[in-house]
């Protein structure tokens, strides 16, 4: 994968209809964890830590910082918020794939400078398996 545009790394949400770009994004990240389970005893080689493979818990992170410019998707992100509702999301990542599954939004920031237009801040929390689709 060669370099890409970062406008072109897309939040999407499912609306019911269909899948509503997240307008307006500036900046946007998707961070995937991993927890580890640490069965390092007493009889380990050395001391050295031993982990168990594919037992820790996985998570994902969608998170993004922009202006509200589109109502519709506007209006999705603060009812999903304000319902704690858990929507189907997209992040469309250029000449890589596409991330697919179940989010929830944990954060929705306000902010605004005196001379300066109000952004937000957006962050959204995995709920459950992800799939992916190579590009």
């Amino acid at each position: 994968m060669g370099a890409q545009k970062g406008k072109d790394l897309l939040v999407k949400i499912d609306n019911g209809a269909g899948f509503v770009t997240v307008a307006g994004l500036r900046s946007r990240k998707i961070a995937f964890n991993a927890e580890l389970v640490d069965i390092t005893h007493a009889e380990s080689a050395d001391r050295w830590r031993e982990l168990l493979a594919g037992a820790g818990v996985r998570r994902a992170s969608i998170s993004g910082r922009g202006l509200f410019k589109d109502a519709a998707s506007d209006a999705l992100v603060r009812q999903a918020f304000f319902d704690g509702t858990i929507n189907l999301a997209q992040v469309v990542v250029p000449d890589f794939g596409t991330i697919e599954g179940l989010f929830q939004i944990s954060s929705l920031e306000f902010s605004g400078e005196h001379n300066g237009e109000v952004s937000f801040d957006v962050a959204l929390e995995s709920a459950g398996a992800l799939s992916f689709t190579a590009i």
